[in-house]
């Protein structure tokens, strides 16, 4: 079972309605991975997800990877990525934290203007990106960056959002 925790600053709305959000972004994307069986285990993995500002994912940006700006979106797994296929046998109470998305507020806005979609599309994106760098994707490499994206296409389409990654002719 999946469980998804949001914190969300007053900035960004109605909890209620991140909560729904997230909850759909972070299914649809372990849903299109290995770890799909997850959603149907007895065993409670968590996923925390922070909607907060710039200045805190500044902070965060600076201090976790050396980078003094603020970022649409950071992510801080738990769980190392070789360990993922034994989560549901090795929890000790049979929940599991699997890690931690945190959003910025400002950047997102921003980020969703510049593509003329809803700032609540963008963050659904934000986050299925996010649940996927907390399974171990990443995109440092053209063929990682390929297999990431993909799995994020198909869980908007699933979602009947946004393409995020359009080709864009010259």
């Amino acid at each position: 079972m999946i469980e998804v925790a949001v914190q969300a600053e007053p900035d960004w709305g109605d909890r209620g309605e991140w909560q729904g959000i997230a909850d759909r972004a972070a299914r649809a994307a372990i849903g299109r991975t290995p770890q799909a069986e997850w959603l149907q285990s007895p065993a409670t993995i968590e996923i925390a997800v922070r909607l907060t500002d710039d200045e805190e994912v500044r902070t965060l940006n600076r201090d976790y990877r050396g980078k003094d700006k603020p970022t649409n979106v950071l992510s801080f797994p738990m769980i190392q990525p070789d360990l993922l296929d034994t989560v549901t046998q090795n929890s000790d109470d049979g929940e599991v934290l699997l890690g931690d998305i945190v959003l910025a507020r400002g950047v997102c806005v921003a980020e969703a203007a510049e593509r003329g979609i809803a700032p609540a599309e963008h963050a659904t994106h934000l986050i299925v990106h996010g649940c996927l760098h907390l399974l171990g994707y990443d995109h440092q490499g053209d063929g990682e960056a390929e297999t990431m994206e993909a799995i994020e296409r198909a869980v908007m389409a699933e979602l009947n959002l946004h393409d995020p990654y359009p080709i864009e002719e010259d």
